[in-house]
Formats: C-alpha cells, sequence, structure tokens
C-alpha cells in the first residue's frame, strides 16, 4: 500500500510542528520518499538521534514487510 507526500508530512508535523518539512517522491510510484526535515529540537542531538526521533514519528509506516512506506531517504538539519 503506497503512502501519500502528504501523509508522510503530516505524520512528522505532529512531533515535529515548527519543522521546515520538504517530501520528494523519488520513483513516482508512492513508496520511495525523500524527506528534509530541519527543527530547533535537534539542537544537541546527533545525526541517529535526530533520524530515530523522525522515524518514530512515523508511527510505524515504515516497520517491516507489512509497512505502508517502503523507503525514506532522510536528511534532518538544524535551523541556521
Amino acid at each position: 500500500m503506497a503512502m501519500q507526500a502528504k501523509d508522510i508530512e503530516s505524520l512528522i508535523r505532529e512531533t515535529f510542528s515548527e519543522a521546515v518539512i520538504t517530501i520528494t517522491d523519488l520513483a513516482g510510484d508512492g513508496n520511495h520518499y525523500a524527506a528534509e526535515v530541519t527543527d530547533a529540537s535537534f539542537v544537541g542531538k546527533n545525526r541517529v538521534q535526530q533520524h530515530r526521533a523522525v522515524y518514530a514519528a512515523l508511527k510505524g509506516k515504515m516497520d517491516g514487510a507489512h509497512g505502508e512506506l517502503h523507503a525514506l531517504a532522510l536528511t534532518t538539519k538544524i535551523p541556521d
């Protein structure tokens, strides 16, 4: 089952309400996306911690073979 970019953004925004979020459908198939999330809450966290926080916001949508989201190339940033 494919996900829409707006659905991915909505899930992330629930946790990171002030973030700048950009979602790109990489293959046009609704299964392979890139996400860039820029949020002040990442200050003091390493890249792994930042990514784990975003994946947690997806509420299991990427979990295992039955997840709705197959692939997400994730970039996290701290605001300038």
